[in-house]
């Protein structure tokens, strides 16, 4: 099976479903990241992709290394302004994730919430809606939207859809995997009481593994699950 997470942002792909992604992983899944944004030009009044190219570079680094621990393939970069993706035209950013799409012909999609704080991250969720819109031959079978802490839970209540989890995977087994994984990430995680540090991720990890009964989970909202003709049983052999 292949899967593609459709992350905004580098650290996105594991706050929103790092543990998800070592499960697939080790069940035999190739697993494909495409990350839209560079991260790091939105700290500066001015964008200048040239004066953060080491923290670009850096950021990169830290994806790839993440990926590796979670025995993903290495992440795709797609460079666009961070915290800017609201000034492009939304065609070409639909334009990219069709490319890839095209090319990876993944059976599942991971991406944002179409409810956060974050403007990349709302764009991000259109733009996969669009890219990804069913059409006779295609193989995708599930659209799941993720949370992402510091941004998902902080997302205005007026007009904006508040994340409801419909859909959550056992990550127990695979939970240190993701604390390696943002370990990578040293210039995004922060210190607890913080919502993005490691002691806040796997609290929300616990609380959603709680909230149903096991150790921890990952939680999704269903975006469209397609149950095909043939399949074992009504889930659809989703894994």
């Amino acid at each position: 099976m292949n899967v593609l997470v459709i992350a905004a942002h580098p650290d996105d792909e594991i706050l929103g479903c790092g543990a998800t992604v070592a499960r697939h992983a080790a069940q035999g899944c190739r697993v494909e990241t495409l990350i839209l944004a560079e991260g790091a030009t939105a700290r500066d009044n001015v964008r200048d992709s040239e004066s953060r190219h080491a923290d670009i570079k850096n950021l990169c680094e830290s994806a790839r290394l993440a990926a590796e621990i979670l025995g993903a393939a290495p992440p795709r970069f797609g460079g666009l302004p961070d915290n800017r993706l609201d000034g492009l035209d939304r065609l070409d950013i639909i334009k990219m994730i069709e490319a890839v799409i095209a090319e990876v012909r993944p059976e599942i999609v991971y991406t944002h919430h179409s409810g956060d704080l974050n403007v990349d991250h709302r764009i991000a969720a259109e733009a996969v809606a669009t890219a990804c819109r069913p059409l006779p031959g295609v193989p995708l079978r599930a659209i799941y939207a993720f949370e992402t802490v510091s941004s998902s839970e902080w997302g205005p209540s007026a007009g904006f859809a508040e994340f409801k989890p419909t859909r959550f995977v056992d990550v127990m087994d695979h939970l240190q995997s993701k604390r390696r994984a943002l370990a990578c990430y040293d210039s995004e995680i922060r210190s607890f009481p913080h919502a993005r540090s490691i002691e806040s991720i796997e609290a929300l990890a616990r609380w959603r593994g709680a909230s149903v009964g096991i150790q921890a989970a990952e939680a999704f909202q269903v975006i469209r699950e397609l149950v095909p003709a043939g399949a074992d049983d009504l889930r659809g052999d989703m894994q």
